[in-house]
């Protein structure tokens, strides 16, 4: 449904997006992350048609057409990283226009204002709405047309619970009638939650694509376990390192009488191994705590591996 060929978008001397090549699939949903500056509005607008590329191209919908052509912005609904509307209109007012623009049926806005927890500020002028508000009523615009692709920029920036509860929802739903949802995010949690697949931009690049399963398990070989254990023989750390090569105590050697603690990275099919280590040495555990990785520290490493490989010092340079 969405299909990056080779983008590149150039801005003057500055770079946006370099040599981009991205399919996603009819219902999936992908998360576009990135730091400041990656490109990853830049690669939403070309999907909507909204900038050309520099070279390359994008291509959308069933049969595909490029996202220059008119035609293309029919299949779509784009919700941009920052939403404004006059302020002198009522909220349901904006819902009317755009449901005109884009031809919709008239009880689409009563459904949209609904679900997207607006119906009681319906009446009122955007000049009185939250941040949080302006960003709901987005999402309600963004809901009107029966689009069968979403584009959505920083969606959940300044939602509060309520919009949250919506964006999800919209998420959810649209997955389940089959369309496809790319979204970009800082907020990690969220892409976690709903994303099938997670791409990842930096400097214009894209330095990884993982599937909710490779997520799943490059998170755990980031896994820590914590062992408190009562005595801290010398031949332990030997012993536990064996299966567990990265294991370390934790802080420096501790009073006689008091519990140590063993920090054990790993991914979990490790866990049960270390503990047998230990059992057999007769060293007692008092307590055990496990955490697997998040997607934080995983996208940082993904940042730092692009800054020093092969691209770094000509992107540098560029």
């Amino acid at each position: 449904m969405i299909s990056y060929r080779a983008l590149t978008k150039r801005f003057g001397a500055q770079r946006a997006v370099e040599s981009l090549t991205l399919e996603v699939a009819r219902g999936e949903v992908v998360a576009l992350l990135g730091p400041n500056g990656s490109g990853k509005t830049t690669t939403l607008k070309a999907a909507a048609g909204l900038v050309r590329p520099t070279s390359g191209e994008v291509w959308l919908g069933a049969p595909p057409r490029p996202a220059s052509d008119p035609a293309a912005r029919l299949v779509l609904s784009y919700l941009p990283q920052k939403v404004s509307f006059p302020e002198a209109l009522t909220g349901s007012e904006v819902v009317e226009f755009y449901r005109e623009l884009r031809g919709a049926l008239p009880e689409r806005s009563l459904a949209v204002l609904r679900f997207a927890a607006l119906n009681g500020a319906g009446e009122r002028t955007v000049g009185t709405y939250s941040g949080g508000m302006v960003q709901r009523l987005g999402l309600a615009v963004a809901l009107l047309p029966d689009a069968p692709v979403f584009l959505l920029d920083e969606p959940t920036a300044a939602l509060d619970p309520d919009g949250l509860c919506a964006f999800y929802g919209l998420v959810e739903r649209a997955r389940e009638d089959g369309r496809t949802v790319l979204f970009t995010s800082h907020q990690l949690g969220d892409a976690e939650r709903l994303a099938d697949r997670f791409a990842v931009l930096v400097g214009g690049r894209l330095v990884a694509s993982l599937t909710a399963s490779e997520l799943k398990d490059r998170l755990g070989e980031r896994g820590v376990m914590r062992l408190r254990v009562a005595e801290r023989p010398a031949n332990l750390l030997d012993a536990v390192r064996a299966v567990a090569p990265a294991a370390v105590w934790a802080g420096e050697h501790r009073e006689s009488g008091r519990d140590v603690e063993l920090v054990v990275p790993g991914p979990a099919a490790l866990r049960p191994r270390v503990l047998d280590a230990v059992r057999g040495l007769g060293v007692e555990v008092r307590g055990l705590t496990a955490e697997e990785g998040r997607l934080d520290v995983l996208y940082r490493e993904l940042v730092a591996e692009s800054e020093t490989g092969p691209h770094a010092d000509s992107e540098r340079t560029s």
